[in-house]
């Protein structure tokens, strides 16, 4: 494993973050990971698991230090996902999303926003972001959810399907379309929708394959009144804040997914040097060393990509768009393709739940589709070449 030793200590945390960095690995290894399976298999929210990370104040870091928090640097954030993740998947996305979420906040939010709802965050405020529709997944230009000027207020009407936190969030963001604006894209507005709103109803929570333990709903919205001084810039400025807002969650659903492939990598080295066929370790067949030279290849490239991303963010970087596509798209590939070799080099052990490696192959399979498919990455990333 020196070569991935090596690749984490080429990151540059300063002390304050590399101490926090210790505590999350410490959390992930002796509180999140033994719980995994059995909410796995539930299905059941881990509040325990959120409730630890909330005592650690995690939500802080991603916070700035005026309204409550202890910002620290943005590769620091995607190397907590990738260890809590690696622990447990689901428990990942969900502490994950708060970023997602709520990142728009910090970076588009006015003065009076942000010291009134970002101390709720830091604090340990479970957040959302809500998107996806029925009909509006990929292309989310499609939405129809809409948002009418009422007074002091802003009424909203329609359906969110597929929302990570969806049916426990404290703090949703929600993209909808400004009624007074006719274009499609022009109109999406973006705001900020509080728990308890009236109007705002769970419609179900989705029975998954995978990340069975974080929760996936379909959201309905009945004459939502939400105060027009929860609305994020101004009308018609979503999809600006949308597209800047997906560039710094890609390169989290990245570290999600590596979380994941690495779990996996490391279960797979530690059985195929322990388990013996035809006398010999599995791992001194040199069919077998091909898969682990393959696996062990693309996972140190895209680790190696993803700091790279990191520091463009870190140092300030503004266009960093298909950056954060390639990431986003070979990672989760990445995942996927090394959570099956995984489970081929356990044999039939791979296929039952005693090993985690059927569970992790389930997880991984979310981490291709969701932030953008990576057929729509795919596209992002070839028109980017076409010459103006």
């Amino acid at each position: 494993m020196k070569v991935f030793d090596r690749i984490d200590s080429s990151v540059a945390f300063n002390n304050e973050e590399r101490m926090l960095i210790d505590a999350v690995r410490a959390l992930a290894r002796d509180q999140i990971a033994p719980r995994a399976a059995a909410y796995d298999r539930s299905g059941e929210f881990p509040w325990d698991n959120v409730k630890a990370i909330n005592a650690l104040g995690l939500n802080a870091m991603f916070v700035p230090e005026a309204y409550g928090g202890a910002q620290t640097s943005y590769a620091a954030y995607l190397e907590c996902v990738r260890e809590i993740s690696k622990a447990c998947a689901s428990t990942g996305v969900i502490w994950a999303t708060n970023f997602h979420a709520m990142k728009p906040l910090v970076d588009w939010g006015n003065e009076e926003q942000k010291k009134r709802l970002l101390p709720k965050l830091a604090e340990g405020a479970l957040a959302s972001l809500v998107i996806t529709e029925p009909t509006a997944g990929s292309d989310a230009t499609g939405m129809k959810t809409s948002f009418k000027p009422d007074g002091d207020s802003i009424l909203v009407n329609g359906a969110k399907t597929f929302i990570t936190n969806g049916a426990h969030a404290d703090l949703l963001l929600v993209f909808g379309k400004w009624s007074e604006i006719a274009d499609s894209k022009s109109s999406i507005s973006v705001l900020i929708m509080e728990k308890g709103t009236p109007g705002l109803t769970v419609v179900r929570e989705e029975d998954k394959m995978g990340l069975r333990a974080s929760s996936t709903a379909t959201l309905a919205f009945d004459n939502c009144r939400v105060p027009r001084a929860n609305l994020l810039c101004n009308p018609g400025d979503g999809l600006k804040i949308l597209l800047a807002s997906l560039n710094k969650s890609r390169p989290s659903v990245a570290a999600h997914a590596l979380g994941i492939a690495r779990g996996a990598f490391e279960d797979a080295v530690n059985y195929i040097n322990e388990r013996k066929q035809s006398g010999r370790k599995i791992v001194e067949f040199q069919g077998i060393q091909f898969m682990l030279a393959d696996m062990a290849t693309d996972l140190a490239q895209c680790e190696a990509w993803l700091w790279h991303v990191a520091r463009m963010v870190d140092e300030g970087a503004t266009d960093f768009g298909v950056e954060s596509s390639m990431l986003k798209m070979r990672a989760s590939d990445v995942a996927m393709r090394i959570t099956t070799d995984a489970l081929q080099l356990y044999g039939g052990y791979g296929y039952i739940k005693d090993f985690r490696a059927e569970r992790l192959m389930r997880d991984a399979k979310i981490t291709q589709i969701w932030e953008g498919t990576n057929q729509i990455h795919r596209q992002l990333i070839g028109r980017s070449f076409l010459k103006k």
